[in-house]
């Protein structure tokens, strides 16, 4: 090889070199100024959680791994403090809030909204915030989130309550925005069907024997039930909840009514504590002014809780409208929840495990539209370890989801008969 090759080679390999070397460094330099802002998009972490104090004086602590701003409101009938803050991850064990102290019984926490945290405390009696701070992380010390309360009469706590009440008022509100799948033009020539799995986000609804959360296992089993019922084109089908975010109660029955649906089904799994040995197998429950008998009655009480275990503040009922009109559309409402309701138990017979007298009754919130029909199917009971396996077995919810939707088509057959002019059958 000439030299003057080797010295031309070599010059280009010293400049490759250079060049290598200037980009591997302006690399470096862009990666230590884009950490900071990838660090920014993740979400804050609360690491550690405490409650301290007395019934005079009590300091609830959040460990965190960033300041972030709260927003602190009250309510009353009961007593509870809400603590909103932005989205965060909860680094904490699940079972964190159960013990309280001082003038806090438990407090809980989780998901409230898309882009909303909820710390939610129960009150042993009315109180005050005698101030809030934030600690800066300090050498190895985490940022820390300081609330202290102190006890304070019932009136000043309603008025910290008033106070308070706008702010949370424009949050509840946003729980559960119009989205693009709840707000799209109706396609009335198919059947409407809203599927509402019960709880989510804060709320996580009863936890069975091993730990299952009842909020994942109706989320789970309505995308199945759904995916079932889109197979043959023959309905819309829409969730109330696609992903665990918390939805009010009337926001659920809302929705069923500014859909139109024709058919409105709430899916749950709860935990009893009266004879809960016994309690096991799915229930079909429809509405009534009564309960049909008292496990239904502290069913009905539990789901009614929904709310306040989330921090929502409780509204009066509205009052009853003297409208002849709207009376026989809820009689007939009633009576179209009650054929369903039938006929549903009658092909899960034969598919799944049902509790002794499956269809019962009770005045269940969520199934109060007037113009929809609506159940609401327990799938099984969390407190019941032999539910809680089948719950969450592949095998049975595929068994289940099959039943549903047999009685879900005998419960249109008519309709999409008349629709296809051919004689129903």
């Amino acid at each position: 090889m000439q030299p003057e090759r080797i010295l031309r080679r070599t010059a280009a390999g010293s400049q490759l070199g250079a060049l290598g070397l200037l980009l591997a460094v302006m690399a470096a330099v862009l990666g230590v100024f884009a950490t900071p802002s990838l660090a920014q998009t993740e979400k804050p972490v609360v690491t550690g959680a405490r409650v301290a104090g007395d019934e005079t004086r009590t300091r609830f602590v959040l460990d965190m791994d960033r300041q972030v701003t709260p927003v602190i409101s009250g309510l009353a009938s009961p007593y509870r403090l809400i603590i909103d803050l932005p989205e965060v991850s909860f680094s904490i064990p699940g079972d964190a809030g159960k013990a309280g102290r001082g003038l806090v019984a438990d407090w809980r926490f989780g998901l409230f909204a898309v882009g909303k945290s909820r710390v939610v405390m129960d009150l042993k009696g009315p109180v005050e915030v005698d101030k809030t701070f934030f600690l800066p992380s300090v050498d190895d010390q985490p940022a820390r989130l300081v609330v202290d309360l102190v006890s304070a009469s019932p009136d000043a706590f309603a008025a910290f309550v008033e106070k308070s009440r706008s702010g949370r008022a424009e949050q509840v509100k946003k729980t559960a925005p119009k989205s693009d799948r709840l707000t799209d033009p109706k396609n009335k020539e198919k059947p409407l069907i809203v599927l509402d799995p019960g709880h989510g986000g804060i709320d996580n609804g009863a936890t069975g024997v091993h730990g299952t959360l009842e909020k994942a296992i109706v989320l789970e089993f309505a995308k199945l039930l759904k995916t079932r019922l889109d197979e043959g084109g023959l309905y819309d089908v829409r969730l109330t909840r696609d992903d665990d975010t918390f939805v009010p109660l009337s926001r659920r029955v809302e929705i069923g009514h500014e859909l139109e649906a024709d058919l409105f089904i709430s899916i749950h799994a709860d935990s009893v504590r009266r004879g809960q040995k016994f309690a096991r197998g799915a229930t079909v429950y429809t509405i009534s002014d009564k309960a049909s008998d008292q496990l239904a009655e502290d069913i009905a009480q539990s789901e009614n809780m929904s709310d306040v275990i989330a921090g929502v503040e409780l509204r009066e009922e509205p009052t009853e409208v003297a409208d002849i009109l709207i009376d026989l559309a809820r009689r007939e409402t009633r009576s179209f929840s009650v054929h369903f309701a039938r006929s549903l138990v009658s092909e899960l017979e034969s598919a799944v495990r049902l509790i002794n007298n499956p269809h019962r009754s009770a005045g269940f919130r969520v199934l109060k539209a007037h113009d929809v029909p609506s159940v609401l199917v327990e799938l099984g009971y969390l407190s019941n370890e032999h539910d809680e396996k089948l719950l969450v077995s592949d095998e049975w919810q595929q068994r289940m989801a099959g039943a549903m939707t047999e009685a879900v088509h005998g419960f249109f057959r008519p309709r999409l008969a008349r629709q296809q002019g051919a004689p129903s059958q």
